[in-house]
């Protein structure tokens, strides 16, 4: 069966995020403030019929997911690189592995729970930055 992620949860850690957005092009200025930001990350799940909506919140910019596990969608990453991607978002064991197909080579990210903490390995050709969010509620 598979867990429900459903909650509310503070980043905490973050490593090696300014290569992974050089990776994806990111310009300097917008790669030195991303760095700075503290994401909260509201997931809303239903295990029942698999749909689920992830909201990552900053103080610069929002941005949302809204999908349904194993299902592909085309997915507007424009208020992150400006690209559009083919994306699934399924879970592989306990972990919730997003491929996101595009112009970009092994774009993705894994999303998996241990204790409190949720953790976000995020992947682009190569290059991968993880991120650890406390569950606060």
């Amino acid at each position: 069966m598979a867990l429900n992620l459903t909650g509310v949860y503070q980043m905490v850690s973050q490593e090696n995020m300014d290569a992974y957005l050089y990776a994806l092009d990111i310009n300097i200025a917008l790669r030195k403030i991303v760095c700075l930001l503290r994401p909260s990350k509201e997931i809303t799940h239903d295990p029942a019929t698999g749909h689920m909506k992830i909201r990552t919140l900053t103080t610069f910019k929002n941005f949302d997911m809204d999908f349904t596990l194993g299902q592909p969608f085309t997915e507007d990453l424009g208020p992150v690189d400006g690209r559009v991607c083919e994306t699934t978002v399924d879970w592989e064991g306990d972990m919730l592995v997003c491929v996101q197909k595009g112009e970009k080579e092994g774009r993705g990210w894994t999303h998996w729970l241990e204790g409190d903490l949720l953790h976000l390995e995020m992947r682009v050709q190569g290059v991968v930055a993880k991120q650890v969010f406390k569950k606060v509620k």
